[in-house]
């Protein structure tokens, strides 16, 4: 067997690595203008939502 065929020899239990998504994804480092909110506000504001949305579905089923 030739040097570099031994030294392209991949050790036990080490399979393929994960094709790259040939560019369907890309990133942008550029920042964009507008509002900035991290992932725990939006949790947040989305977790009171659906608390006044069922407040209020309970009180319209009460006075009806």
């Amino acid at each position: 067997m030739p040097k570099t065929a031994k030294k392209r020899r991949k050790k036990r239990g080490e399979g393929p690595m994960p094709s790259g998504g040939a560019g369907l994804i890309r990133f942008f480092e550029d920042e964009t203008p507008g509002i900035k909110v991290g992932p725990t506000v939006v949790v947040i504001l989305a977790s009171i939502l659906v608390v006044v949305t069922v407040i209020a579905h309970i009180f319209y089923q009460i006075t009806n």
